[in-house]
């Protein structure tokens, strides 16, 4: 099992900066890949940014070159620093974690946490 608490949403005006934070726990040797998803009232939570275990990241196309993915090992967390923030990016945003149990994956989600930009 792996435990993931996600912290550093709030609400912030456009143009602005939020880091996210996700700690991990439990069997975190088992986790392949990390990612942040958001989701909207009315739309499928859609994936933002995601970085595996080797250390390779991408970043949806609507945020790329305004949030990054990234990870401090020493602390069991997962990281995405979003800058220059739209009202667009307004969502809850949710940590993963996929872990990989030889032929079997297991997906693990946070609470999550809301992110609200103002115009």
């Amino acid at each position: 099992q792996v435990q993931l608490v996600e912290s550093g949403g709030g609400l912030v005006q456009a143009g602005g900066s939020l880091r996210l934070s996700c700690k991990t726990s439990g069997n975190i040797f088992s986790i392949v890949a990390m990612g942040w998803y958001r989701q909207t009232p009315g739309k499928q939570r859609e994936l933002v940014a995601v970085i595996t275990r080797g250390g390779s990241t991408n970043h949806a196309d609507s945020v790329k070159g305004r949030f990054t993915i990234s990870r401090d090992d020493a602390k069991n967390t997962v990281y995405l620093q979003m800058d220059s923030l739209i009202p667009e990016d307004t969502a809850v945003y949710y940590c993963h974690a996929r872990s990989d149990y030889g032929l079997i994956f297991n997906d693990y989600w946070g609470q999550g946490t809301q992110v609200t930009v103002s115009s």
